[in-house]
């Protein structure tokens, strides 16, 4: 068995380089840096951040940043979070041209953030990102990057 590649603290994590969108890219080759993951953020970090990410057409690493939200967060927002990194999942397959994996990615994304258009936190504009991510999942071809807030 081939030896696995590993982070600083000998957990499984593959080294190879990766493009814009997050596909590896073969060793050796020049790639584009990763999002640090494990980085904890206010919900304002988060989501200035993430903006900043799917403006620059880097929809992947924005799927990052919300990750860290999603795992490190046992309240309330937990589903949220988790559904606009699903939300950023959606927008990377569509700029990938896999439309059938960002339709249901947009589509899972947009229920799961759905419960929070009542009321949204942060000054999300949950029912704006229902409406992009449902839009989008019919022609996720040239989707735009959303407004959070």
């Amino acid at each position: 068995m081939a030896d696995r590649d590993r982070d600083a603290e000998g957990k499984p994590r593959n080294a190879r380089p990766r493009d814009g969108l997050g596909r590896p890219l073969p060793y050796g080759s020049p790639g584009v840096e990763r999002q640090p993951e494990g980085v904890a953020r206010t919900p304002g970090q988060t989501l200035a951040e993430a903006q900043s990410l799917l403006d620059a057409g880097r929809p992947f690493h924005a799927h990052e940043v919300f990750e860290d939200a999603w795992k490190s967060s046992d309240g309330p927002d937990r589903a949220l979070w988790k559904g606009l990194a699903q939300l950023a999942v959606g927008m990377t397959h569509a700029a990938r041209g896999n439309r059938k994996g960002a339709a249901s990615l947009l589509t899972r994304g947009a229920t799961a953030i759905e419960p929070y258009a009542e009321e949204p936190p942060h000054g999300i504009d949950v029912a704006g990102l229902v409406a992009w991510a449902r839009a989008g999942a019919e022609a996720p071809e040239g989707l735009s990057s959303p407004r959070l807030r």
